[in-house]
Parts: C-alpha cells; structure tokens; sequence
C-alpha cells in the first residue's frame, strides 16, 4: 500500500440500523466521492444531501456527504463521509461501487495508522481509539479517553524532558573534561538521575492502575464439589448464571462471566468441584478447571464451613502451591455455621468468612479482590498497555545501570550509553521510535473502518 492510494471502508457495524457510513481517505477521495453522486460536493465541514449512483447512473442510496480537506481530517488526508441507510445489502454496494472507482480496501486499523504517520496523533493516543471502543466499564472508557486526549502523552514526554535535560548534563561533562569542576561528582546529575527515576515510578504507577481497567482481571473460582461456587457466582454477577443444587458435581464445563467491581473489569470463572471421579465428563470438566487455575490472576478457593476442610491443606492438594499474592481463601456458608461474615488471615492468607446464598460478606470480598490486584481507581487515570508497562521497566533498568556507572565506576560514557537507551525505551511508547513489526501488530487489532 503506497500513501498515493485512496482507501475505503464500511465505518458502522453491518447490519439493520437507521445510518450506515462509509469513510473515504486519500488523493482522490474527493474525485471519488463525485463520480459517485455525479454531482460536486459540498463545502468542507458541511453536510449535503446526494444520490449515490451506480455506474449505469440507476441509484443506490441516498443520504448525506461531508468532507474534510487536508490537513484537517482524523486521517490529515482527504476524507469523505458517505452516509447512506444502515443495511448490509446497501452498504455493500455502496462500498463496491466505490472500490470500482478506484478506491481500495482499507486494513484493519488503517485510519488510525495514516493518522499515526502524518501526524495527527502520535502512538498512545491511537491506541486509545481503540480502547475506547472496546472498553468495557465506564472507568475504562474515561481513561481511555484522558488517553485519546493526550493525557497520559503529556505524561512520558515530561518525564523524556527531564531525562533529555539529564543526559545533556552527563554529556557536557564529557565533553569538558578540562574544566576544574567535576560534574560527576558534584552531586547535581546523582539529583537529576534520581528525579527522573522517581517521575518514571509515578507515570508506571498510574500506567499499572490503566492496564488493570483495559485488561481487567481472569478470577476463577475453585474448590470441591458442592462448597457453593457456583452460588458466589451468581451472587458478584447478579443474576443466575450457573445452576446451583445439593447434589454434588453439578458444574461440569467452564462458565465465564463479565461483570465490573468497583469499576475494575473481571471474568470471572466458575469451574467444576475438584476430587477423583470415575465419570468420564466429570473428569475433562476437572481437566478444563485446572487449565484455567493455571491462567487465573486471583483464585478464590471456597470451602464449606460446616465440614471439617482445612482450606491450606485444600490448597497444596489442589494447586501444589501456596501463593498469598494469587490465593484468596472464600469460608462460605457461613449462615449455616452461625458464623457472622468478616476478614481475617490464616497462616498469612487472607480470608473472607461470607455466605453466597445469602449475599453476606460480599462487599468485603469485593473490596479484597480490588486491593489483591492493587485496584485503585483516580480521576486522573489513563488506559495502558502491557507494552507500555514493558517499555518502563526497561526504563527503569537502564536508569538503574546509569546510577552504578555514576555512583560506583564514575563512568560518564558509560552511563550516557545507559541514558540513551533509556529515552530510546521510554520514547517507544508514544511511537517515536518504533518498529514497522510492532506498528503491524498494533493497528492489525482496530476495527475496519478505524
């Protein structure tokens, strides 16, 4: 694909709705746009009614046209809006039409990346475009659009300031080295060097908060046969969505479940009580548990309290491991045992003492799962990605080689080398180094049409 083709693509979802629109970007947009309603188009920014004509002039569609004239478009390209009824039978034959005018086919996301490379946005805030689509709760889709805004954009490029101030200081005293101070050890870039390690801590820590909201959390739910996980189920979801009985290995498939806590995206899993069974559906229901036990975020082991279960020892039979960071012990039924629902710890592990079937206990629980992934919702959030998140630890671990070639080799060269690949690491977030590969692999993921 060459920046002199025109591409084009179906913006709305197909299907039966009221408007479907279909975008123009490129060269010939406009030639495009008016060989199709055989008519000269509006004024750029305003809306006027055509046919849309096919090539033996019959019509296809009727409806509204806008164009948006280089620079100023979502593309910095010529760009034409087509907006006709929402129908997949029309759509399709407005797009053909089009495509048989000289227009090709966009890819998936490639609005969004000519944005990109003409510089209507830069990497962060394409990406946001997607993730405000695809947001699922309304903290999600706040962040995303701070995002989109160029908040957290604002963010890396103070930090890449500071990092650029420090590395001009570093480099001054290597290229001084005649001067009669030493700018190594005069402690002023030692102070440079530990700001930007801190503002690279702040920016990773709100950028953590954004990964959780678009990423959400994978929280399975296990334990032995009837213990009452599909009733905890039902319970956080609201509705009941697993079939819940006194008759023991009742669940015997994987049962996923979206819902929001507290703002944080889950899925939550309800998996098939673990223990020997000769059944054979039984047992690839136990089989398919365990794959998603070793994929889960967070477990809540639940256990009944009216039995004598050692939730510890269920643990190390179940999961041959014991991990406070991914283990959260659920006692439930604790109506039954006349226990009243709280929090404590056992052996280090925290546990939540509730009763499912009652709906007792819960918001303690929902409030444990928030802290056990360090869930900590701000209005100055912003959406992130687990790039992003790897692009500052790299960061940070060329910042950290910096100090000891300051600190213990009194190494200038060397610790400008480590400085420069961490403004490389860090610039790679909004996209100002970046590999074709990962751009790919990036706009590969939009929506067509975005």
């Amino acid at each position: 694909m060459t920046p002199t083709t025109t591409i084009t693509a179906i913006a709305t979802p197909q299907g039966r709705g009221g408007v479907g629109v279909i975008r123009l970007s490129g060269p010939n947009a406009f030639a495009i746009a008016e060989a199709l309603t055989n008519k000269s188009l509006p004024a750029p920014r305003m809306a006027g009614f055509r046919q849309f004509k096919d090539a033996q002039d019959e019509v296809i569609d009727e409806g509204l046209i806008l164009c948006f004239k280089a620079p100023h478009s979502f593309t910095g390209e010529d760009v034409v809006e087509v907006q006709g009824h929402g129908g997949v039978v029309v759509q399709n034959a407005l797009l053909a039409r089009l495509l048989s005018l000289g227009a090709v086919a966009a890819k998936a996301g490639e609005f969004s990346l000519r944005a990109f490379e003409n510089g209507k946005m830069d990497l962060v805030q394409a990406e946001a475009i997607s993730d405000l689509i695809d947001a699922s709760s309304e903290a999600a889709a706040r962040s995303a659009v701070r995002s989109l805004q160029g908040a957290f954009s604002l963010r890396v490029n103070e930090v890449l300031e500071q990092l650029i101030h420090l590395r001009l200081h570093v480099e001054a005293a290597i290229d001084f080295p005649e001067e009669e101070i030493d700018f190594l050890a005069d402690g002023r870039i030692l102070t440079l060097l530990e700001q930007v390690q801190g503002a690279v801590s702040q920016v990773q820590k709100s950028a953590k908060q954004g990964q959780l909201l678009r990423e959400g959390l994978q929280v399975v739910i296990a334990g032995k046969p009837n213990a009452g996980k599909s009733s905890l189920l039902n319970a956080l979801a609201g509705i009941d969505r697993a079939i819940v009985t006194d008759i023991a290995g009742t669940t015997r498939d994987v049962l996923h479940e979206k819902i929001t806590l507290n703002g944080l995206p889950i899925t939550l899993t309800d998996t098939a009580g673990l223990r020997e069974t000769g059944d054979i559906v039984e047992q690839e229901g136990i089989k398919r548990a365990y794959r998603e036990i070793e994929q889960a975020d967070l477990l809540l082991l639940v256990y009944d309290l009216t039995t004598d279960d050692d939730p510890l020892a269920l643990a190390d039979g179940f999961f041959h491991q014991r991990d406070p960071k991914r283990l959260l012990l659920i006692a439930n039924k604790a109506d039954l045992a006349e226990q009243t629902p709280h929090q404590d710890e056992l052996n280090g592990f925290k546990r939540i003492i509730l009763s499912a079937r009652q709906g007792e206990g819960l918001n303690t629980l929902i409030q444990a799962i928030s802290a056990h992934a360090g869930y900590q919702p701000e209005e100055s959030t912003f959406i992130a990605r687990t790039r992003h998140l790897d692009a500052m630890v790299r960061c940070q671990q060329h910042l950290a080689d910096a100090r000891v070639q300051l600190v213990e080799f009194h190494a200038g060269e060397l610790m400008a080398e480590s400085l420069r690949l961490a403004q490389h690491a860090l610039s790679e977030i909004t996209g100002e180094f970046s590999a074709d590969d990962l751009l790919g692999k990036i706009f590969g993921s939009f929506c067509i049409g975005k």
